[in-house]
């Protein structure tokens, strides 16, 4: 079972209470205008959340992951659009580097990301390689002293705002995964431009978007970790990627219960509070206990990969898969309780609804997922 810390139980209510104090009344037109929220973003960074689990000498707040899962838990609950940039660029840009960076990127990128100073993303989904990762069809050659990056990218997270971008591409594609190395590419490198941004059915105050290389070039030293080896590292990312996913959706879950409760206590039918409803009371019990089967999933991946667990492949996995289908079922049961209030914007379970149908599909498909799973229980 999850224990936190004093710490840990500081830090959430103060992120909950930036959250309810300069995200809540923001969030709905966050997601109306479809807009990033950099206005949102720049105080996150004043307070140096962009790098939170990341050790001081590299620009971060050196708090621990659990740290860094309950500030997306809390934002997620309020703003998801929000709480997935910060996702993307902790878990998905920061990480990789961290773990797999020479010294030299380290210095050279990760202290800019982890202050705010810049925002990072990651690009590994294309137009014909999704959940089959292993298609990579993006090239790289090594020619002169120059990687010569060819191929595109989509459903990037962050993509037209980043100033930095792990991706990955295939040195030799007749070896499949084996054949796959990591790189680093920065905003404004001649070749490299982000493509357009896409019309999402949720999380639409975040950007989402192609990325496209054409004959771009990039130095030697922009290989991040070994030759041949980006299998490895992505796979290691989407590990953390995954808890990130899964308290993303955790985080929807708690605020579709949240806004359901309060509209239960406040509203009537035929003269009843519908709180007093048995069916509506089995509705909100089984919602809030199905949340709490989710953190505790979450959270114990988090902690393990705190105390330096060799691999959480199966507990990010199955937090992640459990989480995500739990989110959906929460957030449609919840919406039912409001009946025509429900299909209207005068509350935001409209928006939970649609932002919570990526949290199935990103990082990994629930089907995905189970094979994951399955294969760390089964062997392959």
């Amino acid at each position: 079972m999850a224990e936190f810390t004093d710490k840990h139980i500081a830090f959430r209510e103060e992120v909950r209470e930036f959250a309810r104090k300069e995200l809540l009344e923001e969030s709905t037109q966050i997601e109306r205008k479809g807009e990033f929220p950099w206005h949102i973003i720049n105080k996150i960074k004043e307070r140096g959340w962009l790098g939170v689990n990341f050790p001081e000498e590299y620009g971060g707040l050196g708090l621990d992951t659990t740290s860094y899962i309950i500030l997306v838990e809390e934002i997620a609950r309020v703003c998801a659009s929000t709480a997935i940039m910060i996702a993307a660029h902790v878990s998905l840009a920061c990480q990789p580097i961290y773990v797999h960076g020479t010294e030299e990127q380290k210095e050279k990128y990760l202290i800019t990301l982890a202050r705010g100073e810049k925002i990072g993303s990651f690009g590994l989904t294309e137009p014909n390689a999704g959940s089959d990762a292993g298609g990579t069809e993006t090239t790289a050659e090594f020619v002169g002293d120059k990687w010569l990056i060819n191929g595109s990218k989509r459903f990037i997270t962050n993509g037209t705002i980043a100033d930095l971008i792990v991706f990955t591409a295939t040195q030799d594609r007749t070896k499949k995964t084996h054949g796959i190395s990591a790189f680093i590419v920065e905003k404004g490198t001649k070749g490299f431009e982000p493509g357009k941004e896409e019309d999402k059915l949720g999380l639409r105050g975040s950007i989402t978007s192609e990325l496209h290389f054409e004959d771009c070039k990039l130095p030697r030293e922009n290989l991040l970790g070994k030759e041949y080896e980006g299998f490895k590292v992505f796979m290691e990312t989407l590990d953390g990627g995954r808890i990130s996913i899964g308290v993303l959706a955790l985080g929807i879950a708690q605020g579709a219960l949240d806004y359901g409760i309060k509209y239960v206590r406040e509203h009537s039918v035929n003269g009843k509070p519908l709180y007093k409803y048995q069916w509506v009371q089995k509705i909100i019990s089984d919602a809030a206990t199905e949340i709490m089967a989710a953190r505790h999933l979450i959270y114990h991946a988090a902690m393990l990969k705190d105390r330096g667990a060799e691999s959480v492949t199966e507990e990010g996995a199955m937090a992640k898969l459990f989480a995500s289908e739990v989110s959906t079922r929460v957030c449609s049961k919840i919406h039912s309780i409001f009946g025509k209030d429900g299909v209207t914007r005068k509350y935001p379970l409209e928006r939970f609804l649609r932002d919570t149908k990526l949290m199935e599909i990103g990082e990994g498909t629930s089907e995905i997922q189970r094979i994951v799973i399955s294969r760390q229980i089964l062997g392959r």
